[in-house]
């Protein structure tokens, strides 16, 4: 296998590893705000209107399974950061950014030739 299709192949999977990175973040974004927070929130169940423990899960299965859940996605979300992490660390080159700078420009004095003559 060459030098090319390697990188090739490296930035696929970095590229891949990404997108799962983004979908787990979006993912506990959205559980986190599924969540009962003690302010109310956009919790399951809300004020009112529950129904009691008769439905699928009572409120504090739900509650179970969220918190779960988000411990789960949490724990993803810190596994594809490390492998992202490394990921880019094995492909950078070591140095400062200072090396990349490049010098300035020297600028030539300009001849001083005296005020301008009005023009009308």
């Amino acid at each position: 296998m060459c030098g090319g299709q390697k990188d090739k192949s490296f930035e696929t999977m970095q590229t891949v590893i990404l997108v799962i990175h983004l979908l787990l973040a979006l993912s506990m974004i959205g559980v986190i705000l599924i969540q009962r927070s003690e302010g109310g929130g956009l919790g399951i169940g809300g004020s009112g209107g529950g129904g009691g423990n008769f439905g699928v899960m009572s409120s504090r299965g739900a509650a179970n399974l969220l918190t779960r859940t988000t411990g789960i996605l949490a724990a993803a979300f810190m596994v594809t950061s490390l492998a992202l992490a490394l990921l880019s660390n094995t492909q950078s080159q070591p140095g400062s950014i200072l090396d990349q700078v490049p010098a300035p420009a020297v600028e030539q004095p300009v001849e001083d030739t005296g005020p301008a003559a009005p023009t009308r």
